[in-house]
């Protein structure tokens, strides 16, 4: 097994671990408030990676700090819309597809902040997209869940968040930008939490299982396994192989707590993978040959 293929198996783990991330946090904050979870999840997250972290904090300075900060605000935002979600929808595997959008957002708020014009791939993908949150939202009639609109808040918060930090990847280290956005995350998240939420007086040995899970896998060592994967593979290829990411989220949300979709709502996840694929790949898969 080559180089290459050893990141594409990491790769595939990585996703696999996402969607158990959803697990995770969906069991832990039963008895955990959300707000909390996500605080204490990322301030244990960001002490893992303390120690990998430290050789580089003679590179910060004063406005590299804030810049940092700021992103991590970004994402606590998204990450309290998303736990919020999950804690009201009983889909996650719905929640998953919808979230996956942010990467066709993307493009749109590049567009918006850095005068970056959407490729051609892009205007073919989106009305497939929204053709196939649209599916989502068809029971009898129009009917958009609260928990959709959530997800779907957070799918605009996360491509924002990977706008402004792909420019601060350029100018700080990796793990280290990334340490200080998780903590940046937790302290965001804890403060919410002390705001508008109360933690129970107690609190099972099952819950603090989950929790670490949630921290240390589906987290921490999550983020390890993707940088080591992209460090391995062809872009195009790696965004590729983290489409499977909400593929995973619906088995596991499926074969965990007996999920079922509708017709329609197959269709939606369906059209929403194809035109993640489609924009993904530049329509290079559904070019016929000669």
């Amino acid at each position: 097994m080559n180089a290459e293929q050893k990141a594409t198996w990491i790769l595939i783990a990585t996703t696999a671990l996402a969607g158990l991330g959803w697990i995770f946090s969906k069991q832990a904050i039963q008895g955990l408030p959300p707000f909390g979870f996500v605080g204490l999840r990322f301030l244990v997250a960001s002490i893992c990676l303390l120690p990998f972290s430290i050789k580089f904090f003679n590179q910060l300075n004063v406005k590299l700090v804030m810049q940092a900060l700021g992103g991590g605000a970004i994402l606590a935002l998204a990450l309290l819309s998303w736990v919020y979600a999950i804690s009201i929808s009983e889909t996650l595997g719905e929640g998953a597809f919808i979230v996956s959008l942010s990467m066709i957002i993307v493009p749109i708020i590049a567009w918006l902040l850095f005068k970056d014009r959407p490729k051609r791939a892009f205007w073919l993908s989106m009305p497939i997209a929204v053709s196939g949150l649209a599916m989502l939202s068809l029971t009898e009639g129009w009917n958009s869940s609260s928990g959709q609109l959530w997800f779907l808040a957070n799918a605009f918060l996360l491509a924002l968040h990977f706008n402004i930090n792909s420019k601060l990847a350029q100018q700080l280290p990796v793990l280290l930008l990334t340490c200080i956005q998780l903590f940046t995350t937790g302290v965001i998240a804890l403060a919410a939490s002390l705001l508008f939420e109360t933690f129970p007086q107690h609190i099972d040995d099952s819950i603090w299982g989950w929790f670490a899970l949630s921290a240390i896998l589906a987290t921490s060592l999550r983020y390890v396994m993707q940088t080591l994967g992209q460090k391995g593979c062809n872009p195009a290829n790696a965004a590729l192989i983290m489409l499977l990411e909400p593929i995973w989220t619906v088995i596991l949300s499926i074969a965990w707590y007996g999920e079922q979709l509708s017709g329609n709502k197959l269709i939606g996840c369906a059209l929403i993978l194809l035109a993640l694929i489609f924009y993904r790949t530049d329509g290079r898969l559904f070019k016929v040959k000669n």
